[in-house]
């Protein structure tokens, strides 16, 4: 992991080096790890290739965690790729109800080469994957916002019960 002085230094960084290298942005907070989570789901879903500097720049405005915000993009990763596609196509097929449409036929079916049925076939399932994945990305960053806020206070809760705990029972053995 590059330092914060190399990262200011690099030629690539600098235009914008005073934006991303606030320190806000790289604390781990109630607020700010969950706005990452939900950032980085939604560039996951729904930016095909270099979803870490989308959610890197969407994460500036809202002033989001910027780690948490990229490491959440690796939900959709080479591997998971085809599952999240195949699942999204069936998802936008199912809003869609394109199953029960009937496309009608075009009057020069006939005239229509074999590739132009292909060509057809690919934009129509393309649409509906598409759709599949802004309702995939919506949802996603909806739920990981809701999980990491509540994981969040359930482990600060945690953290702080099991220091009143320490310092109760340092009070009780004092005592006696």
């Amino acid at each position: 992991m590059p330092t914060r002085a190399a990262m200011e230094r690099s030629k690539y960084l600098k235009p914008i080096a005073h934006r991303i290298l606030v320190s806000e942005l790289w604390r781990f907070t109630r607020r700010s790890v969950p706005r990452g989570v939900a950032l980085g789901m939604l560039a996951a879903f729904l930016v095909p290739v270099g979803q870490i500097f989308a959610a890197v720049f969407l994460a500036l405005p809202v002033r989001a965690n910027v780690p948490i915000a990229a490491v959440t993009t690796f939900i959709t990763n080479p591997l998971t790729y085809p599952f999240w596609i195949a699942a999204a196509n069936h998802i936008g097929k199912f809003i869609l109800q394109m199953d029960a449409m009937t496309a009608g036929q075009p009057i020069n079916t006939q005239m229509q080469s074999e590739f132009g049925q292909w060509l057809t076939w690919l934009v129509r399932e393309a649409g509906v994957t598409a759709f599949g994945f802004f309702v995939f990305a919506i949802f996603f960053a909806a739920i990981g916002y809701l999980i990491s806020s509540w994981g969040w206070r359930w482990w600060i809760g945690r953290k702080r019960r099991d220091r009143l705990n320490k310092i109760l029972g340092e009070r009780s053995g004092d005592g006696q």
